[in-house]
């Protein structure tokens, strides 16, 4: 009954295109359309996204192809005359739009010679509008597919160029069909179009109008089950709204979302503990396999996810339990692969009479080349189980490798186990643990203690953390000491350790917008520094002591009895055991990542305390590193005080190296601690009060806009900040002029806003101590510029403050404010040597810097300088291949480097 409109194109090589869309699957449709030959005049693409653009964009931007990315092409209706304007000027000839979420006008649509063509995911006139994958699943259509029509002045009626057809599986998804047909086969069934446009050969069939349909966007408020309807209908709706918007219903009085339906065979049963659903047929069951739930017909589904109206998402099988999961029960045909895998494994460990669920790889003999056969093995019987190296040596006994298995053929990893609170926030739903990271597991503190983390843009609670406890850091710690003694994590070869390093920075780049979105949160740091700073240079430092796994080595030595015996002595690098980290809450996730990457590269375990006031990027973390696959107990984190974690941590005595970065009164206290239990190896980064020398000969734009960043960075929280500028007395004035002109412009607000300068400082205790600090500074007789005073306003927000006439005795001069205050003193024309003088008069020693432009000055006063870093016309400048760490009562012990020794970084720009 379709009609078919036969215009004929001329026929030509190739086409002269508009892109017009956005996403990946646009990126794979513009690649494959230049690999064809096309010419692409212009890429129109959403705008960029928090600073990140569009992979399409992206990637037209490295070709040299024009990109143009309006925020909207019609205003009231109507094409934007300047926007068309430029559309028009590209001279294209036909519009390809593969994706494409704004509204194009009809002049647009209709301009090219050859008109404008799209992709859409379903087989049209059938599910026409936006979510038309959901429709297809919800109304149980035994076809999907995909169309690429003509666009016209309707919604999705246009003529049909080309359509594709596949089977819908029974228990499909949005995602699974997405993936494994509608994205692939799409990008090429599009590509396919414009080559019939091309040779003069593409359709235009109209649309019937029997058996359209229109369905509008699935959103949450609709997604509502109806349990009076049939197992089939309800498997329909839950796989249909999965993930977005959610399958929801009331259970025990609160919205329950259901994610992972599949449909049971007839007469399926279950042993379970019933679970009551109000409107259901009959209550559910919840049982290992996840919650069973029944249609009006008596017919069965099972759902594997649930999420609580909180945001918390969990196992379906453990609704009624968080405790540990149980293994999983084989179904038939998964038995049958397990007694192949016990031949193969017989195959292998020739010398072991039976293989019993207990046997275990290594001990039996096994070697590496056997660990690649084991896992080429089990890809020739199971495609679907895509095993690593480290797989094998994180399951060593049968029953392990078994279950480990089955569980990926099923698609249930370590995340599905993992109870973690969701929120949305920053425009994007983020995962938060927010219990203790124990042998591999989130639990609970003993006792089941907790304790709220605040938010510092409004004083208000972000969540409830766990406390840990004096005997869950015995737990912590017997973990970590069984991990690294009798563990996998020894067996497994350098090489393998530095995968799962690379593998865990990959994963926290995807999650990296998360990541600082949780740090933003929990910390107040401003999201773009966050974003930069914090996150990326964690994920930096893992990639780059990943790299050193494999390059960790020792020496030989000659010795006097050399000869006549042919003696040889050598030197071998080990790694030392469970190692205890302490960090502070100015960086929580980058001190971190400065601290724990070295020890896991050179092989030990690892027990973290976060700062109490900054848990929640520590426990994002270990989320990651169990996904990465880090074997139970490597990795533990503990939240809670440091008079309790911290002091129990100094004092245990399997802990073999604590490092430790905090004040210098904590960390004195630390390392007396360390020397009475176990003399337990130590490293401190300690206070600072960091001098900045400004000569008169300096560049002062530069010296301006660094010694803003030296002091105002990361709200001033910040190790290495300026703590004191000594400016030469014939510029002072005009640089305090010009610095208290910079700060005035300085936006304060809200962290996850863009254009925040300046957040609020971390916690209230810290607040009111910056408060009375700089009151201090008045009643010694400095001049308050501007500043020295909380803002009015929700939070814990603090003006950032300009001290000049500053003497030497003052206590503002002495102590450290850590946070956003600049303090300034003179110090007479030319006088290097007495100006040397009074920076080093002091008993820290973290960082330091001069701006001149005379180099011999430059490296005088940087060699003088008593400090672990100089900055030379530059500040803030740290790298990962350079060592960080200070002199005196700063500490000792380098982080970050391959090498720890005392000695002076100095950085020039």
């Amino acid at each position: 009954d379709l009609r078919l409109s036969h215009r004929l194109l001329e026929t030509y090589h190739s086409n002269v295109i508009a892109v017009i869309g956005q996403s990946v699957f646009g990126l794979e449709v513009y690649k494959e359309l230049r690999k064809e030959g096309h010419t692409i005049v212009g890429v129109f693409t959403i705008p960029d996204k928090d600073g990140k653009a569009d992979p399409l964009g992206a990637e037209a931007e490295k070709d040299g192809v024009n990109v143009f990315k309006f925020p909207r092409w019609r205003l009231k209706g109507k094409g934007i005359p300047e926007v068309v304007q430029v559309y028009k000027a590209t001279g294209a000839e036909l519009n390809v739009m593969p994706f494409c979420s704004q509204f194009i006008p009809m002049e647009v649509i209709d301009h090219p010679a050859h008109g404008s063509i799209i992709y859409h995911p379903s087989l049209l006139p059938r599910h026409r509008g936006a979510s038309a994958i959901n429709w297809t699943l919800i109304h149980g259509d035994k076809k999907g597919g995909f169309t690429v029509f003509w666009a016209d002045d309707g919604l999705d009626t246009g003529p049909i160029l080309l359509q594709r057809e596949c089977d819908v599986e029974p228990d499909d998804t949005v995602n699974t069909i997405y993936k494994r047909f509608l994205f692939p086969e799409g990008v090429k069934g599009t590509v396919d179009a414009v080559r019939l446009i091309a040779a003069g050969n593409a359709p235009k069939i109209v649309q019937p109008e029997e058996g359209a349909t229109y369905e509008g966007i699935q959103k949450k408020d609709n997604a509502k089950i109806d349990w009076n309807q049939s197992a089939q209908v309800l498997h329909n709706w839950i796989r249909g709204n999965d993930k977005v918007p959610g399958a929801w219903a009331e259970v025990d009085g609160q919205k329950v979302t259901f994610y992972g339906s599949s449909l049971l065979d007839s007469g399926a049963t279950a042993i379970g503990q019933p679970l009551e659903i109000p409107g259901a047929s009959q209550p559910g069951l919840v049982s290992k396999a996840g919650l069973m739930l029944f249609g009006n017909d008596g017919k069965a589904l099972l759902v594997k996810n649930l999420q609580f109206e909180d945001g918390k998402m969990i196992a379906a099988a453990r609704y009624f339990s968080s405790g540990s999961s149980a293994s999983v029960e084989l179904t038939e045909e998964e038995k049958t692969f397990a007694e192949q895998m016990r031949g193969v494994w017989k195959s292998i460990l020739t010398n072991v009479d039976a293989i019993e669920d207990s046997t275990d790889f290594f001990k039996s003999g096994a070697a590496s080349m056997d660990v690649v056969r084991l896992v080429e093995e089990v890809k020739l019987r199971a495609s679907g189980c895509q095993l690593q190296n480290e797989d094998v040596y994180m399951n060593t006994t049968f029953q392990d490798f078994i279950q480990m298995c089955v569980k990926k053929l099923r698609g249930e990893d370590d995340e599905e186990e993992l109870v973690v609170d969701y929120k949305n926030i920053n425009n994007m739903t983020i995962r938060m643990p927010h219990q203790l990271f124990v042998n591999g597991e989130f639990v609970d503190a003993e006792g089941g203690k907790t304790y709220k983390t605040i938010n510092p843009t409004d004083g208000t609670a972000i969540c409830d953390v766990s406390l840990a406890q004096a005997s869950d850091v015995d737990r912590a710690v017997a973990a970590a000491k069984e991990a690294f003694e009798e563990g996998e994590w020894g067996k497994i070869n350098p090489r393998d350790r530095g995968r799962l390093l690379y593998k865990l920075a990959d994963l926290m780049e995807e999650h990296q917008e998360e990541l600082a979105t949780i740090e933003s949160m929990d910390s107040g740091a401003v999201y773009t520094l966050a974003l930069k700073t914090h996150v990326g240079m964690s994920i930096q430092t893992f990639r780059y002591f990943a790299g050193w796994c494999d390059k960790i080595q020792g020496c030989t030595i000659p010795i006097n009895q050399a000869r006549p015996n042919r003696n040889l002595t050598f030197t071998k690098k080990e790694p030392i055991g469970v190692c205890a980290i302490v960090i502070p809450w100015n960086y929580p996730l980058m001190m971190l990542a400065w601290k724990t990457a070295a020890c896991l590269a050179a092989g030990n375990t690892v027990v973290l305390k976060p700062a109490q006031v900054t848990p929640l990027t520590a426990m994002k973390f270990a989320e990651l590193a169990a996904r990465a696959g880090f074997p139970k107990g490597v990795i533990n984190i503990l939240p809670g005080s440091g008079a309790l974690v911290g002091q129990r941590l100094s004092d245990h005595p399997d802990v073999r190296k604590l490092g430790f970065t905090g004040s210098t009164e904590i960390g004195k206290h630390i390392m007396k601690s360390c020397a009475v239990s176990n003399v337990k190896k130590v490293s401190l980064e300690l206070g600072g009060k960091s001098p900045l020398i400004i000569f008169s000969d300096c560049d002062m734009d530069k010296a301006v806009r660094m010694g803003l960043s030296a002091v105002f960075f990361n709200k001033g929280e910040n190790c290495i900040a300026a703590g004191r500028l000594f400016v030469e007395e014939n510029i002072h004035d005009q640089y305090v002029k010009r610095v208290v002109e910079e700060v005035k412009k300085m936006k304060i607000g809200d962290p996850l806003d863009r254009s925040t300068d300046h957040g609020p400082q971390n916690h209230k205790a810290h607040l009111d101590k910056l408060v009375e600090y700089c009151q201090t500074g008045v009643r010694e007789g400095a001049t308050l510029v501007c500043g020295g005073k909380q803002v009015s306003r929700p939070g814990f927000f603090f003006e950032p403050t300009i001290f000049t006439d500053v003497q030497d005795h003052m206590f503002i001069a002495i102590e450290e404010s850590f946070g956003p205050v600049m303090i300034l003193s003179k110090f007479k024309s030319g006088d290097v040597d007495e100006v040397l003088r009074r920076a080093n008069a002091t008993e820290y020693g973290l960082a330091s810097g001069v701006f001149t432009r005379d180099i011999s000055k430059a490296l005088y006063v940087s060699e003088k300088l008593n400090a672990g870093t100089v900055f030379v016309n530059t500040y803030n400048k740290t790298d990962v291949a350079a060592p960080f760490g200070g002199f005196k009562q700063s500490g000792f012990g380098k982080d970050l480097e391959y090498y720890s020794k005392h000695r002076k970084n100095t950085t020039l720009f």
